[in-house]
């Protein structure tokens, strides 16, 4: 175990917020990433700053047009092709030279029901929360989505894990090369954010429900996890798979502002749809007990557009509740049974 004294770590946090500063902003984004045979609009080619000219490159750019609008359409003989996603290069120019970034358009294949495996689907199989083995679990039950928790290291790494600490460590004070020794109950290495995408990635059928975990080290640390995060999944090409959920509602406002198109949805549960909506955001995913008492926020929420999650409901009388309201999706630790019920 390496605890880090505080001058270290506020060293450690400021190099981390300069890298964030000096990468957080694109010059080039997309404001969605998928298509599917019958919808081959797939959003729109966004430049922040001057940027002009936009051309498309790379072995994919046969496949694709982009308008006057800088709208992106994919031809329909490659979004009828069985291929799970094309990567594709966007480049522009501007006053000090050319501008370009590599996207990842996906198949839309995602499922559309309203099952979130909570840290995956661990309980029913025995195998750890929040590892690879749960995220591969949830996607073969055909999951909509595999819910996890990120935390940042002292050195500024990503990690998987729901809690603050994990086998007497707390994460936040703890070098990786030491958290990276930590085994979970089922034999894994405690796997970092770039792990975790990266298999998620191999698939296009469920979704990654990335939570950004408040900091216990204060609010300048959790923007700057927010930062890296976010920096990590377009790093990564993961934008198509990735929704986004925080308890911090600056964090929320954080990742839009970084990500204008990303999908936020906030779980503390104290702000009304209203408020949401105003902020842009993607939903609100509110524990069950606080639906329950403001049942009139579901419908409120869905007329203006927003997404309704509830978390974590495990009990069969509660997921029937949430599912005669047509919730849009429940995070629970039994997938399993959540699935039985649908099906019905």
């Amino acid at each position: 175990m390496v605890n880090l004294r505080v001058p270290l770590l506020n060293l450690l946090l400021a190099l981390s917020l300069s890298y964030s500063s000096a990468t957080a902003q694109a010059n080039l984004s997309l404001s969605n990433y998928t298509f599917s045979p019958t919808k081959t609009t797939i959003g729109t080619v966004r430049v922040s700053g001057t940027v002009s000219q936009l051309k498309l490159k790379g072995n994919n750019a046969d496949l694709f047009t982009l308008d006057k609008a800088n709208q992106l359409i994919i031809k329909p003989k490659a979004a009828k092709a069985s291929l799970p996603w094309y990567d594709l290069i966007v480049e522009g120019t501007n006053a000090t030279g050319s501008v370009r970034d590599t996207f990842r358009i996906v198949n839309d294949d995602f499922i559309r029901n309203q099952v979130i495996a909570h840290r995956g689907a661990w309980k029913g199989t025995g195998t750890s929360e929040n590892s690879i083995a749960s995220l591969q679990q949830a996607i073969k039950l055909g999951c909509m989505g595999s819910e996890f928790d990120v935390h940042m290291s002292a050195d500024s790494v990503l990690f998987v894990n729901h809690d603050a600490a994990i086998q007497g460590l707390p994460i936040e004070k703890t070098v990786s090369a030491e958290l990276a020794k930590v085994k979970l109950s089922n034999g894994e290495s405690l796997p970092t954010l770039e792990a975790y995408l990266t298999e998620g990635m191999k698939q296009n059928r469920t979704r990654l429900i990335l939570e950004i975990k408040t900091s216990t080290m204060g609010k300048e640390r959790s923007m700057a996890l927010t930062e890296r995060v976010v920096n990590t999944v377009h790093r990564l090409k993961a934008q198509a798979w990735v929704d986004y959920i925080a308890f911090d509602y600056d964090v929320c406002k954080k990742v839009k502002a970084l990500d204008p198109d990303a999908k936020v949805a906030y779980l503390y549960g104290d702000k009304s749809p209203e408020q949401l909506a105003a902020d842009h955001l993607y939903g609100l995913d509110y524990h069950f007990s606080i639906l329950r008492k403001n049942e009139a926020w579901i419908n409120d929420a869905q007329q203006r557009k927003l997404t309704v999650n509830v978390w974590t409901v495990n009990e069969k009388e509660t997921l029937q509740w949430f599912l005669e309201r047509h919730a849009d999706f429940i995070t629970t630790n039994e997938p399993e049974l959540l699935l039985t019920l649908i099906a019905k």
